[in-house]
């Protein structure tokens, strides 16, 4: 499965962005999606997972901010962004894992391009 993330750009402190990561074939083959980002000078890091029944997990840092769904119908997946502040600031990932363990990065072998989140001060 292929991925192709969209929907980053310029915002301002307090905005909101909507990513999308449109898979070039069925999702239902991943069992967990996910999103990650990085930022310049950092390791990569798990913002958000979504399993395929729907449980979610966040990053701390995000809680009460991002939103993940998955649309499994049109094979997308999305991440909401709120109340973005610069610390936000990163490329940000979509990935997939279509094992039966996917508890880490290393277990995502699907990934995307990534797509630029600028979030100014």
């Amino acid at each position: 499965v292929q991925l192709v993330e969209s929907g980053g750009g310029l915002v301002q402190t307090g905005g909101s962005l909507r990513l999308s990561c449109a898979a070039s074939g069925s999702i239902f083959s991943l069992s967990v999606m996910g999103w990650y980002r990085q930022a310049p000078g950092k390791e990569r890091e798990r913002v958000a997972i979504i399993s395929s029944g729907g449980e979610t997990f966040y990053a701390d840092s995000v809680q009460t901010r991002f939103t993940i769904s998955r649309d499994n119908a049109r094979n997308t997946l999305f991440l909401h962004m709120r109340s973005l502040k610069p610390e936000d600031t990163a490329m940000y990932y979509c990935a997939g894992c279509s094992g039966y363990v996917c508890t880490g990065e290393s277990d995502f072998r699907s990934w995307g391009q990534g797509t630029q989140v600028t979030v100014s001060s």
